[in-house]
This record gives structure tokens, C-alpha cells and sequence, in this order.
């Protein structure tokens, strides 16, 4: 048997050649999370990880079973022992903007505040934002994400005024182009107010969503409590996606403002209308800070109402509760905990990356985890959060088989240097490997450098 990892310290690691260039091969010994598994006769440790052997042949998995026990034809076949490494499916990252990534170099946030993002994004879309532009940032992007592990990404698409006409047919061809590779969805942004003060452009949104088979999204919470307008909106926003057959994702109360209420709301419009499709809402910052009662109460609605909640933890502390000189109190994240016990379905995910609305990140989904583990108290908890950046998201994008292991399904995997959900979340996990389709990757994430001349340097 052959350690990966024994000689290879550095990033990107790779196969053993005999593994590597062979069409059928065998992972054993490897620690993958029960809660990601489909397989009979294995059983999880007191960190829900349990002990599998699995076969790999030509792109997918065609066996796998306990570890040790597992005993299927071509027991020969080259071997790769993990010794107890943690094993993940490729990752599913539900809510990014992959069309605004990677400009802050040449449009930082003034002052790190929300208001600061909107107008430096807005000025940097109105200077830059041509089909190349976007079209050379979204590939860097999903090339990063790829690196790092993802196997599906849902992005969101700035879709007002030129832009629209500009970035959707962009996204289109990218996920042309990264069909088989990395899985895409896009999601149409706009302001809601949008569906009463310009009927004609939403109209024109909800087309092009459609015709590009996209998800409809929308911001919600615009700055005042909402109202009766608001209500409104939202049952022209549900009736219209239902009417096309789109999803809804939204952005809701992105806000720590006791004027953020927008989600009991949509909950509300979602039950009024009886929209048939999925609703997944973002952010959610207002329902931590709410009170225990009224929060329980919304929860249980956003339960009735079938909604899924996905978390953006880096984005929402670097941006939340935010004021020179002041150390700040609130973390400006979604209650998880509660809603999970309420039974809806919760995930956190990578939101921006390296633009005005967050300076950093690099979509990559282990750091998410590791990050949200920190901020959200994940650990201690009983629950089995490792789906938040797999199964439940995948779930929610109606990718069968994605952020899983089974047989039949692809040999889309991370393997790690970690044995354990300590070190797993203890380091960076650099030294991952990748593997998409049952082959390595070739590369690691792509240099800053590519970019330079979009950045003027």
C-alpha cells in the first residue's frame, strides 16, 4: 500500500503514478462523514466518521463498503491506503459572486462598511464590468474554487440596467465551459423595489433568468421595515417564479437593523401563494438579533413555509456591526442551531470574495467550515454540519448524487492529511488533494498575478 502524503508535503500533492494512470483503483482505510455516505454495513465513531475502502473506475465510484471488509472483484487493483485520513466528495458552494470577484485591487471598500461595498461595487461595475472583464474573473474564481475542492458552485449575477444583457450570456458559455467539471447555477440580483418602480426591466429580468434557465433572487430588505409595498412585491416575486418554473433565492436582512423583517414576510408569501418551487434564503442576518420569542416564532414560520437558511459567516463579520474605533459586539450571523432544530434545512457558504463587500477569502469551502466551526459554535453541538457545505446544498440545487459518496456516483473526492474533525479544522489543509472524475488535479489555484492588467497594476 502507498501513503499519498508520506513524500508529498507541498501543494498541489499527487497520486502515486500507479494509481494516478490507472483506469480501476482502490482507496482503503480512508475516514469519511457517515452523514455523507451511501452504504450499507458501516458505522460512524464518536465524530461521525466512519471507515471505508472504495473503487474507482473509469470517473466513478463502483464500490464501496466498511473498510477491511469490503471484498470486491479485482481485489489487485492498485491501492491507495489513506491510514485513516479524512476522505470528502467534492464540495457545494450554494451562494457566491463569482461576477464581482477578485476587483478590490482596483476598488476597495472606502471603510469597510456596507454602504461603502454598494457604492464601490456599483462604481467599478459602471467603469469595468465588460463581457471579458467578467468573463476573465469568473474563470479565475472557478479555478480557485476547483482547487480547492468545490464540485458546484451557485453564483449570484448582478442583473440590472446594461449588466444584465452583459453577464448573463458570459455565465452561460462559462458553464458550457465547465460542464463535467465544476456544476453551475446562476441567480439573477436585484433590488426589490425594482418589481413596482420598473415593472418593464423585472419583466425583462424574470426572461432572462428563465431563458438561461436560472434562479430568481432578489435583496429584500433595502434599508426600511417592510410594509404593505413589500407584501406586495413579494406575492408578484413568488407568483411570477412560480408562473416560469424558477426557484427563489434571496438576500434577506443582510442587516443587524431592528427594521430588518423582511423574512417572516417572505415566509408569509410563500405560504399565501403556495409556492411550489424551493426558497432559499441568505444571510438573515436581523434573526440573531431579534428577541428569543419573536425569533422562535419566525423560525417556526420559515419551517412551515419550507425555506432553506444558508449563512455567509466571513462576509457577515467582516461587514456587520461594523464603526471606526469600535470593537464590535454582534457577529451579523444567522441563528443555525435554532433553525436546524426547527428542521430547516441550514448551510453556510462562501459569499464574496476579494471585492468590496469582503477583502479576503478564496472559495474555499474547508476554510468556510473551519471559519463558521469558530464563529458559529458548531462544535459541542451533536450535529452533523459537515452537510452544510455538502448534501444540503446540493439538495437545495436539485444536484442528484452531489456532496456525497455512493456507488454509481462520481469519484469526485478531497482527500486529507487530517484523521480527525480537530485537525481537520486545526490547519488549512494546503496540502489537499483534489481528485474530479477519478484523476488528480494538475494545478493549484491560480496566481493573483493573472489579473494584473484588469487591475491597472
Amino acid at each position: 500500500m502507498t501513503d499519498p502524503f508520506a513524500t508529498r508535503p507541498s501543494p498541489p500533492a499527487a497520486l502515486p503514478r500507479e494509481v494516478a494512470e490507472a483506469p480501476a483503483w482502490r482507496i482503503a482505510n480512508a475516514r469519511a462523514p457517515l452523514c455523507l455516505l451511501r452504504a450499507s454495513g458501516v458505522a460512524g465513531d464518536a465524530e461521525g466518521l466512519a471507515r471505508v475502502d472504495l473503487v474507482v473506475e473509469d470517473g466513478r465510484i463502483t464500490g464501496i463498503g466498511p473498510a477491511g471488509g469490503f471484498r470486491p472483484d479485482g481485489d489487485d487493483l492498485p491501492r491507495l491506503d489513506l491510514a485513516g485520513r479524512i476522505l470528502l466528495p467534492r464540495l457545494v458552494d450554494v451562494h457566491t459572486h463569482i461576477d464581482k470577484g477578485h476587483i478590490w485591487p482596483r476598488r476597495p471598500n472606502p471603510d469597510g462598511s456596507f454602504a461603502g461595498a454598494l457604492a464601490a461595487v456599483a462604481a467599478d461595475r459602471e467603469a469595468h464590468w465588460s463581457a471579458d472583464d467578467v468573463a476573465r474573473r469568473m474563470d479565475f474564481s472557478l479555478r480557485c474554487a476547483l482547487a480547492h475542492g468545490t464540485g458546484a458552485l451557485r453564483t449570484h449575477i448582478d442583473s440590472s440596467g446594461r449588466q444584465t444583457a452583459t453577464s448573463w450570456p458570459v455565465f452561460a458559455e462559462m458553464r458550457e465551459t465547465w460542464r463535467g467539471i465544476v456544476a453551475l447555477q446562476g441567480v439573477s440580483l436585484f433590488p426589490l423595489d425594482m418589481i413596482h418602480d420598473d415593472p418593464h426591466q423585472f419583466h425583462e429580468i424574470v426572461s432572462t433568468t428563465a431563458r438561461y434557465e436560472g434562479v430568481l433572487g432578489a435583496v429584500t430588505f433595502l434599508g426600511a421595515a417592510p410594509d404593505a409595498r413589500v407584501d406586495a412585491a413579494l406575492d408578484i416575486l413568488t407568483r411570477t417564479a412560480a408562473a416560469e418554473g424558477l426557484d427563489l433565492d434571496l438576500h434577506v436582512d443582510e442587516s443587524l437593523a431592528p427594521e430588518a423583517r423582511t423574512l417572516e414576510r417572505i415566509a408569509d408569501a410563500a405560504i399565501r401563494n403556495r409556492f411550489p418551487g424551493r426558497i432559499l434564503a441568505g444571510h438573515c442576518c436581523a434573526l440573531a438579533a431579534m428577541e428569543e420569542g419573536e425569533a422562535a416564532r419566525v423560525i417556526d414560520k420559515v419551517a412551515q413555509a419550507r425555506i432553506a437558511v444558508v449563512s455567509l459567516p466571513m462576509c457577515n463579520m467582516y461587514l456587520q456591526d461594523r464603526a471606526a474605533g469600535r470593537t464590535p459586539r454582534r457577529r451579523g450571523v444567522a441563528p443555525l442551531h435554532e433553525l436546524a432544530a426547527a428542521g430547516v434545512p441550514v448551510m453556510v457558504a462562501s459569499d464574496n470574495t476579494r471585492d468590496p463587500f469582503y477583502a479576503y477569502g478564496d472559495l474555499d469551502l474547508i476554510e468556510v467550515f473551519r471559519e463558521a466551526t469558530r464563529i458559529l459554535q458548531l462544535d459541542h453541538s451533536g450535529r452533523d454540519w459537515l452537510r452544510t457545505i455538502a448534501a444540503t446544498p446540493a439538495d437545495v440545487m436539485g444536484l442528484d448524487g452531489a456532496g456525497r459518496l455512493e456507488a454509481g456516483g462520481p469519484a469526485d473526492f478531497v482527500l486529507l492529511r487530517a484523521r480527525s474533525l480537530d485537525e481537520l479544522l486545526s490547519r488549512p489543509q494546503s496540502d489537499r488533494i483534489v481528485i474530479a472524475a477519478g484523476r488528480p488535479l494538475a494545478s493549484g489555484p491560480p496566481d493573483y498575478s493573472e489579473l494584473d492588467d484588469l487591475m491597472h497594476r
